[in-house]
């Protein structure tokens, strides 16, 4: 087997649609007309490198503003950034989500769930030379959205990871085990694998947790090969 193959993924359905009829934001952002393929510039591949970025540990923490605790059940989320098998350090991870009752701070969302003064929802750290990353958080609420009537999403928390440069950025979704809003969600049920789905929830880890602290979540990113996370697809 040449490693060409043995990165192949499972299946070219690991990944969603830039249009999914069920989700319908996408009938009017997803590109109409195929890509105009453009070369990039050495720039644009070569930097900017993450490793010299300095980033302060308090990035990483979410649990606290100012000195001050959020609301919600505290956890652990982490993993490891991993290209088929190998770990990929170097990584700009970043992670954005709403608070414990479902709400973002951002003036767009106007559900009415109480903000929370002690927590602003994002977050961004390196992986370390074995691939590994660690954010400290608070487990996001489910919260209604207008796709259709009595829309609710999952809870989630949405993840960026930047390569060595700007034009390697992969977004995707974590979410959590056994949530009964997945069989409704139709940003979830876009990807059409059922095995490349459950390869985007979060496992539940006893071994990691701190007593009398916070829940431990573990979710690796893998790049390539046959168990690649699904990412959003802009083609």
């Amino acid at each position: 087997m040449t490693e060409l193959e043995s990165y192949s993924r499972e299946s070219k359905k690991d990944h969603p649609p830039a249009f999914y009829k069920d989700y319908k934001s996408t009938t009017l952002r997803h590109p109409k007309n195929r890509a105009i393929k453009i070369d990039h510039t050495v720039t644009e591949v070569t930097g900017p490198l993450f490793s010299s970025v300095k980033l302060e540990s308090s990035e990483g923490d979410l649990s606290i503003e100012n000195g001050k605790e959020a609301q919600g059940q505290r956890i652990f989320v982490s993993g490891r950034v991993l290209d088929g098998g190998r770990p990929v350090p170097n990584t700009l991870i970043e992670i954005w989500q709403c608070n414990a009752a479902g709400r973002y701070l951002h003036p767009n969302d106007q559900h009415p769930a109480p903000l929370d003064p002690n927590f602003v929802g994002r977050g961004r750290m390196i992986s370390n030379e074995k691939g590994e990353y660690k954010f400290t958080t608070i487990k996001p609420g489910a919260y209604p959205w207008g796709n259709h009537f009595n829309a609710w999403r999952p809870a989630h928390i949405h993840f960026s990871l930047f390569g060595p440069a700007f034009v390697t950025r992969l977004v995707t979704q974590m979410y959590f085990p056994d949530d009964p809003l997945f069989a409704f969600d139709p940003i979830f049920n876009s990807i059409p694998s059922e095995s490349a789905r459950k390869r985007m929830i979060s496992e539940f880890d006893l071994d990691t947790t701190e007593p009398d602290f916070a829940l431990s979540f573990k979710f690796d990113f893998v790049l390539r090969g046959r168990q690649a996370t699904p990412f959003e697809n802009g083609a």
